[in-house]
């Protein structure tokens, strides 16, 4: 049974959305990224280096459905260890969001649409 599917986002573009319902604390996504060398990210077209993640001096690049994950100032995962885990119980249906704040980011704007949307300037990689 698939846990989560990809489909068209109101938050953004595409985004992942729970395929079953999920218990707080369950993991939702576990990530398959593809670790990259600097070399090689100065070769991706702009439009992949919105998909990378930075951890311990290496370079990921976010592979489906993982990297449609969309952000939001009331997401209801948090990042564990190359997985996503549910915040709080999530309904089957509903859009499966994050906090990428914490991450290495360049500036984007927030269109979570949450009733306590911040709306500021968020941070997305930027890929030097």
């Amino acid at each position: 049974m698939k846990k989560v599917i990809v489909k068209k986002s109101k938050i953004h573009g595409k985004g992942v959305f729970a395929a079953k319902d999920f218990k707080e604390g369950e993991t939702v996504l576990a990530w398959k990224p593809k670790r990259i060398s600097e070399g090689q990210l100065s070769k991706l077209p702009k439009e992949q280096k919105k998909y990378i993640a930075f951890s311990n001096g290496w370079y990921f690049l976010m592979q489906p459905p993982e990297k449609y994950v969309n952000y939001s100032c009331e997401a209801n995962t948090l990042m564990g260890k190359k997985c996503d885990i549910a915040k709080r119980n999530i309904r089957q249906g509903e859009e499966i969001t994050s906090d990428y704040k914490d991450s290495i980011f360049d500036n984007f704007k927030c269109n979570c649409g949450s009733k306590d949307c911040k709306n500021k300037k968020r941070k997305l990689f930027s890929g030097k």
